[in-house]
């Protein structure tokens, strides 16, 4: 971006103006961390979780911010006597919330980028990343430029751009929406986290379309108490405008909580109930199922309730955007019948349900799983298969991250034990905690002797699943949860290359696919 007027940057913030109050300065940049300071600057100050930025205000303009940006409690803290002491002071901008002035700074630097695209945001605990994804794969089949901002990548098009978090922070989150305006993307669709909603990530985002998916227990690491967790969610859908749709899942018994202070357009959807979109499953097996919608049987690649649910809140939210007053000129001409036949096209997201075959006759599923309601999901889905068929049975290999919600852990073993045949408790991304004592929370789940006999504990993710795949027989299912897409394990701050994919493939005896199979002999090349 060009430089800009120091105005320009202030027009829709409510500020105090103290220091050098000059708006007609140059703005030769926005940033909120210290280390990135520059000359000519703008520093916004913000209170995170482990460090406050307003202590490098100081530091800031030492190293060349001509504008900072504080709240009022370090103002009258701090900052007025620091100030009072300078020969020369800044501009400084004094507001009520840093987070949303930080976002609204982003949003305008950045030529407000979300008022020039279809947005539409995702949230829930499950689902986020395949809905958001199947949007995007659905709307570019029909011809339509589309940018992704989602946990596994995000997509400016067809350009892949790596993410660090489900949810960008508002800097690099408005300059990755400019990007795909300047790009010429008609539409964007992205993952709304709860931890962005708290923290105010997506402030001053023009939104034109929600959905929510489901809410179980997650993140209350963070959040502390689920009903923060559930709060932080709603508060999405209380923000958008009047002009954007709501669409929610009545089969999750906080959907409909979720809209009850929105001013957008409500709808839901539902595959046990009446709902203005609505979808049975026909048939199933692991290679895919049968969906009526809307009095048509779709063909789908995909497989399990779960999915039949992601997939028809798909559809329910493209019909949503035919209905979009800005979008309707771009998508004049497209029927509900075009969105069946594309929907056909689509395939499962990396990590979500991918389904591996042995040549011994038994079946690997990586899902990225990592919540119990996912977990249930998933087995649940692959017993009724394995019912249908009256034979198989299932070995579970999971783990829980280190560093997180330590009260799901002994819920995950629990409900994996109970709905497998076999369980190996092993590591998931330990990152600064012993992985034994992450294993110990998770074993004590195990609350009887029938869940005890029927799990082992083998603490090497590789080794856990190697020994899965040598105890499956033909028929059986080896799930392997919990990591999903990830290429990396986290131990300590270090990513050590690990891909449940590879090491699936390895154990079953068969070549490493597509570009696995190019990196992986790039990595071994490497190790001559």
């Amino acid at each position: 971006m060009q430089d800009m007027k120091l105005y320009q940057l202030l027009e829709r913030l409510n500020y105090q103006f103290e220091g050098a109050k000059d708006k007609n300065i140059e703005i030769s940049s926005l940033v909120s961390d210290n280390r990135k300071v520059t000359p000519g600057c703008m520093f916004a100050a913000v209170r995170g979780t482990t460090v406050d930025g307003h202590s490098f205000i100081p530091q800031a303009v030492e190293n060349g911010a001509v504008a900072v940006v504080g709240d009022s409690q370090w103002w009258e803290n701090d900052g007025r006597q620091w100030a009072a002491s300078l020969s020369k002071a800044p501009s400084i901008i004094i507001v009520e919330d840093c987070n949303m002035s930080r976002a609204l700074l982003a949003s305008a630097w950045n030529g407000y980028p979300s008022e020039q695209l279809t947005l539409v945001g995702v949230t829930g605990t499950n689902g986020k990343t395949t809905i958001a994804t199947l949007l995007y794969k659905l709307f570019t089949k029909l011809g339509y430029p589309c940018g992704l901002i989602s946990t596994v990548c995000n997509y400016i098009i067809d350009r892949p751009v790596p993410a660090n978090f489900t949810t960008p922070y508002p800097l690099e989150l408005n300059n990755l929406l400019r990007q795909m305006v300047e790009a010429g993307c008609s539409f964007v669709f992205m993952e709304v986290s709860s931890h962005s909603v708290d923290q105010k990530r997506i402030g001053g985002l023009d939104f034109d379309g929600g959905i929510f998916t489901n809410l179980t227990r997650d993140h209350l690491d963070y959040h502390k108490t689920f009903e923060n967790y559930l709060h932080a969610k709603k508060k999405f859908f209380d923000g958008l405008k009047k002009e954007a749709f709501a669409l929610t899942n009545l089969d999750d018994s906080h959907g409909e909580v979720m809209l009850q202070n929105t001013h957008a357009r409500r709808c839901n959807y539902s595959v046990r109930s009446v709902a203005d979109y609505t979808t049975k499953i026909v048939e199933e097996s692991f290679e895919g199922m049968s969906l009526l919608i809307e009095g048509q049987e779709v063909q789908t690649h995909f497989v399990g309730r779960f999915n039949a649910s992601n997939l028809i809140a798909v559809y329910g939210a493209a019909c949503e955007i035919l209905k979009n007053e800005n979008a309707r000129k771009l998508t004049a001409g497209i029927t509900h019948q075009d969105l069946l036949v594309k929907m056909s096209e689509l395939v499962p997201v990396n990590g979500r349900f991918e389904s591996i075959r042995s040549p011994k006759g038994f079946s690997a599923i990586i899902d990225y799983a990592h919540t119990p309601d996912a977990l249930v999901n998933v087995l649940s889905t692959i017993r009724e298969i394995l019912d249908a068929r009256g034979k198989g049975q299932i070995i579970t290999v999971v783990g829980c991250g280190g560093n997180r919600d330590k009260g799901k852990r002994p819920i995950m073993a629990h409900e994996s034990a109970l709905h497998s045949d076999r369980l190996i408790l092993t590591s998931d991304n330990p990152r600064f905690e012993d992985p034994m004592d992450i294993l110990h929370d998770m074993q004590a789940g195990l609350d009887s002797e029938e869940l005890r006999q029927k799990t082992i504990t083998i603490i090497d993710r590789r080794e856990a699943i190697r020994t899965a795949i040598q105890f499956a027989q033909p028929d059986d299912v080896v799930l392997v949860a919990g990591k999903g897409h990830e290429d990396y394990q986290i131990i300590k701050d270090v990513k050590h290359h690990f891909d449940d994919h590879e090491v699936v493939r390895e154990a079953m005896g068969l070549k490493p696919s597509g570009i696995q199979g190019v990196l992986s002999g790039i990595r071994n090349f490497f190790k001559l």
